[in-house]
């Protein structure tokens, strides 16, 4: 799906062709969409199909004058259980020659529907670098607001797990190790970007831009230093409540073998005086009084032992 937008007269509109200022957002594009725009703008073609590839690095390249940013933004998977976050890229494509932006993503993503739906304020399709900075600060503070989701869940996580040991609870706790993966990933990919971004004469920056662009750097390396922490505070979380897992099912292990050795105790004297050969007291009338007594004793000797032993 190909949509032309364009602020005109600071509120952002749909129009019908393009034009100088404008901005194309491309979700979901078919192949012919996408040889279209190649053709008709002049784009490289790899330009708007790297961003499709769920697994590519963010990076910055340039081509036949056109410029490619490569931005890894996060995500959430509704209704997937085993990696509820995962991030995917977002390709911005722009010429110096041509008053165009191009965004360009495999699926619709909230970063861009924000803009789109006008919960973004203060920003323009014709002045590109913002633009591209403002979908940066977007990104990460999305990445922010992911982070103390998954500290929430991890909690609730937690809590569950100290009340029932059970699988249901670790598996949880994986699947939340494996956003904060994919978060940890993307985040020092996307800081490489930027950092090679502020370095170079990529895009053309006046003294604001500047300054965003080192607090959006400064905000990336904090969502790295909180995956980072949530990612080894989760960690040692599972590797102990994995631990006090096993050591339960060793007590229980341990108590039903006492109980076993227990029970045996009284078994085994009825097995001896169940064989047919001649036995003490088998002519007695209180034979079985005595040996249900004797077996009694024998019993409490076993678990008085089995208490100073402290196996149960």
């Amino acid at each position: 799906m190909i949509k032309i937008l364009k602020t005109i007269d600071s509120n952002l509109r749909e129009i019908s062709k393009i034009e100088d200022g404008c901005w194309i957002n491309i979700t979901a594009p078919n192949s012919h969409e996408l040889v279209y725009l190649s053709k008709d703008l002049e784009i490289p073609l790899d330009f708007l199909t790297y961003p499709l590839d769920i697994d590519e690095r963010a990076r910055i390249e340039e081509e036949n004058g056109w410029k490619l940013i490569i931005l890894k933004a996060p995500r959430f998977e509704k209704g997937n259980e085993d990696v509820p976050y995962t991030s995917l890229p977002i390709g911005i494509i722009l010429n110096p020659y041509r008053d165009i932006i191009i965004t360009v993503c495999s699926v619709e993503i909230d970063i861009i529907s924000s803009f789109i739906k006008g919960k973004v304020k203060n920003f323009s399709t014709g002045n590109k670098t913002n633009l591209i900075l403002q979908i940066f600060m977007k990104t990460i503070l999305l990445y922010l607001e992911y982070l103390k989701d998954i500290n929430r869940r991890t909690n609730r996580a937690e809590k569950e797990l100290q009340k029932a040991m059970k699988n249901k609870e670790l598996i949880k706790l994986l699947s939340i190790e494996k956003s904060l993966v994919y978060f940890t990933t993307s985040l020092k990919s996307n800081k490489l970007m930027m950092e090679r971004l502020q370095m170079l004469k990529f895009l053309e920056f006046d003294r604001n831009d500047k300054e965003l662009l080192e607090d959006i750097i400064i905000e990336n390396k904090q969502a790295i230093e909180m995956t980072d922490i949530y990612s080894n505070i989760l960690s040692g979380m599972m590797d102990a409540f994995a631990s006090i897992i096993s050591n339960n099912l060793n007590v229980v292990m341990k108590i039903l073998t006492s109980i076993t050795i227990i029970l045996m105790l009284p078994t085994l004297i009825a097995s001896i005086y169940g064989m047919n050969i001649k036995l003490p007291l088998q002519d007695s009338p209180n034979a079985f009084i005595i040996l249900t007594i004797f077996s009694l004793v024998l019993t409490a000797i076993g678990v008085i032992f089995f208490i100073k032993q402290e196996w149960f």
